[in-house]
């Protein structure tokens, strides 16, 4: 399969679309996926400067998503911080503001965990375009 077909090849490689996209992309499957043809595509003497295109594009989608879920994971750390200062400050409204406060919690760690994976992947496939580069240069 070139880097470079059309989208029912890459959606056949790939598995096909599956129901549950949805509902959103599971993000680890999709950059694994991803890793897994760059390698299989390059074992099979694809021109790395085909796969560092795609890749390149990819990388972009992967960088905006970590933006977006940058600017989320700061909009939900002041929400955290608004809720523990009215359990602190205000505790006339404790039930309410310690239950905000308990449910943004677990939120705050669920997306600073996803926020760092979005994070590793990027810096992950930085050196993965490096490479493809290079073999890109070498095949030249």
């Amino acid at each position: 399969m070139k880097a470079d077909g059309n989208v029912a090849d890459r959606r056949e490689a790939q598995g096909g679309r599956r129901k549950t996209d949805r509902f959103g992309l599971n993000m680890r499957r999709w950059a694994a996926q991803h890793e897994s043809y760059i390698d299989t595509a390059l074992m099979q003497g694809e021109a790395p400067q085909r796969l560092l295109d795609w890749h390149l594009r990819k990388l972009q989608w992967l960088q905006h998503e970590r933006l977006i879920h940058l600017i989320v994971l700061f909009i939900t750390i002041a929400l955290f911080l608004t809720s523990l200062a009215f359990v602190v400050l205000v505790p006339s409204t404790l039930p309410v503001s310690l239950v905000v406060y308990l449910i943004l919690l677990v939120l705050l760690i669920f997306y600073l965990r996803h926020y760092f994976f979005l994070e590793n992947t990027v810096q992950h496939w930085y050196h993965i375009a490096e490479e493809l580069h290079d073999r890109a240069e070498e095949a030249r």
